[in-house]
């Protein structure tokens, strides 16, 4: 992680330096200044753009009891995108446009989607339950430790499910 970091924030601001002072010195400072400036203006409507269009598909996707997993990574992709359009360079402006190609980016979230574990569980709540003494603050005590008022372990039941609705009164 500390290596990810020291490349984020240390060498990619020095290639982003180098590039524009070499741009710079080719078209000028202006030229310059107005094609980064264009760049992220483009490259934020773009995102805008690609970032509705995705949240209706997954809107749809939700509307049809479907698990809009590609459409989440690639609005996490979007977000990336627009961070690295927005940030001034070059270098981080050609990064930002590849995410916006809707091919890179399917190829990025087939990729992502391999390494992710879905959770089978996540429909509903689960919580422990446990036999205390009235006097007692049931959360006092770890499950591991002994009951103060017996020697008996205190008893623990996994697997139950909690669900209900709640109502919020302000």
């Amino acid at each position: 992680m500390f290596r990810f970091l020291f490349i984020l924030f240390i060498v990619v601001p020095i290639i982003e330096i180098m590039v524009l002072m070499n741009v710079g010195a080719w078209l000028g400072a202006w030229p310059t200044i107005a094609i980064v400036i264009i760049t992220a203006w483009l490259g934020a409507k773009n995102v805008k753009q690609q970032g509705i269009a995705t949240l209706n598909s997954v809107q749809t996707k939700m509307a049809q009891g479907e698990m809009p997993s590609d459409e989440i990574v690639a609005g996490v992709l979007l977000l990336v995108a627009g961070v690295l359009l927005v940030t001034p360079g070059f270098v981080t402006d050609f990064f930002g446009l590849s995410l916006l190609i809707p091919n890179v980016r399917n190829m990025l979230i087939k990729s992502v989607q391999a390494h992710l574990v879905m959770n089978k569980n996540a429909a509903g709540f689960t919580y422990q339950s446990s036999v205390h003494n009235q006097e007692q603050d049931p959360f006092s005590q770890s499950p591991f430790q002994q009951n103060s008022s017996s020697d008996k372990p205190i008893e623990h039941h996994q697997g139950e499910t909690l669900e209900g609705e709640f109502e919020r009164k302000e």
